[in-house]
């Protein structure tokens, strides 16, 4: 069945423009000023609002056990939740454990994921350890799709040292995958953890006060230093802070490549967060790195902007507040991570496009095209193109609302966000030609299907 969209402003990367848009079955056909529907066509008056791409959210942790407890949202509530927020594709992270082979994890996070996704799905690969055996894996996991990876440099069960990574690196720039880097100095987090505790001192504000910004700068600088001596570009996943940023000019400025994430929590909320005296209030921020200044919010809307930082991801890694719980008295045991997936587009549409930090083009390249080159999807999804999937979100820039968890599809029972006001909103989503989502409600079932992904092309 053909189905043509009528009137609307299409937003892409370059910018928008009136335009219809005719799809059938699962892919577009046509963008033109005007097409006339044949005999049979059903016609999608759209007019006043407008047509994005599908979203992509490269970062989310669904079904994870981590903390000494798995997230509150799996496959099924975590991408039922993004499909209500217009995203349309989630790369989740498949985590081996230490001693596991890549193998193992992926094929684990596909007995996950299989047949209870909403929405279309793919997986990075996690490295947390390195050897002959893992070494042997990479081009294996490339020949199955997974075309990126994941390193840590913090967190003792998945971190890896600098000379791993090193090693890791060289492979990966051999084999064609891109990487991206949790960067933050495990070391000296330990050490102010230490100092903290023995001075008494427990409460959630310790959290940010003991993984400060330059701690995640220094890491920056270093990954990237070894990065530049194995000549190769990484990813800076959910960088939170102006000093970070810095560091990523300096390499830029050596003629480096280097591809920058940031997340909502980042843009939109600050350090405050953290000073609220009941536990569970504060605790519901607590994620790693930790939200930042003020000053580092209008650095990064600033960094989007001139094309600084390339996606905006969500790290979605939800918790119950009485998970969160388990960090009453011990504030490095609260599980750390927040729920965001759902409300994403919304937030960087509301407080970065209608209040001019950034353009519908900007936004576009940050949740839509961007990520889709990034990870080798592009032009499949990503894209408002003759040939691509038909994955559209309609934005109805009238419908504005407040953001409430009793109405989000996520178990985390919260949000980061409750009643912030909203402009406009999403009213319809697409996935691959079919009316997915109508006004909040979903019509479809679990119909995501993996997706296989080629190299990096942005």
């Amino acid at each position: 069945m053909k189905t043509l969209f009528r009137g609307g402003t299409v937003v892409s990367g370059k910018g928008t423009k009136k335009a219809d848009v005719l799809i059938e079955g699962e892919k577009i056909v046509q963008v033109a000023r005007t097409i006339t529907p044949q005999s049979g066509t059903r016609v999608m008056d759209i007019t006043g609002k407008l047509l994005l791409p599908g979203f992509i959210d490269a970062h989310t942790h669904f079904d994870l056990d981590v903390s000494n407890t798995t997230t509150a949202d799996d496959f099924e509530s975590g991408t039922l939740s993004a499909l209500r927020g217009g995203t349309t594709t989630i790369v989740d992270f498949a985590c081996p454990n230490k001693g596991e082979s890549l193998r193992y994890g992926l094929d684990l996070w596909h007995k996950k994921a299989d047949g209870k996704c909403s929405c279309d799905y793919s997986f990075h690969m996690t490295i947390d350890d390195w050897n002959p055996s893992i070494e042997a894996e990479i081009d294996d996991m490339m020949a199955a799709g997974i075309t990126s990876f994941k390193m840590y440099m913090t967190y003792p069960a998945m971190m890896i040292g600098d000379e791993a990574m090193y090693f890791a690196l060289k492979k990966l720039k051999a084999a064609g995958g891109i990487c991206g880097v949790h960067c933050e100095n495990s070391g000296v987090i330990d050490a102010l953890v230490a100092e903290k505790k023995a001075a008494g001192e427990n409460t959630v504000a310790c959290h940010p006060q003991t993984r400060p910004a330059q701690l995640e700068a220094e890491a920056v600088s270093r990954l990237l230093r070894i990065a530049q001596t194995v000549d190769i570009p990484v990813i800076i996943v959910h960088l939170t802070n102006a000093a970070a940023l810095r560091e990523v000019e300096a390499a830029r400025k050596r003629g480096q490549k280097v591809y920058v994430e940031t997340c909502p929590q980042y843009l939109v909320l600050d350090e405050g967060v953290y000073d609220n005296p009941d536990f569970i209030e504060a605790a519901k921020f607590v994620c790693s790195p930790p939200i930042r200044r003020k000053t580092d919010q209008t650095a990064l809307w600033a960094g989007l902007r001139k094309g600084e930082i390339q996606t905006v991801s969500t790290d979605h890694c939800s918790f119950t507040t009485a998970q969160k719980e388990a960090g009453r008295g011990d504030f490095t045991k609260i599980p750390g991570g927040v729920p965001g997936v759902e409300t994403r587009a919304e937030l960087v549409y509301t407080y970065g496009v209608t209040t001019r930090k950034i353009s519908l083009a900007t936004m576009c390249r940050a949740l839509s095209e961007n990520p889709a080159r990034l990870y080798g999807m592009y032009p499949r999804k990503g894209v408002i193109a003759a040939g691509a999937d038909a994955d559209l979100v309609i934005y109805d820039p009238l419908a504005d609302h407040e953001l409430h968890a009793a109405d989000m599809a996520s178990r985390a029972g919260y949000s980061p966000y409750e009643g912030f006001a909203i402009r406009g909103g999403i009213s319809q989503v697409w996935l691959r030609g079919t009316l997915a989502v109508d006004h909040g409600q979903v019509l479809v079932g679990k119909t995501g299907r993996f997706i296989p992904r080629e190299k990096n092309s942005l």
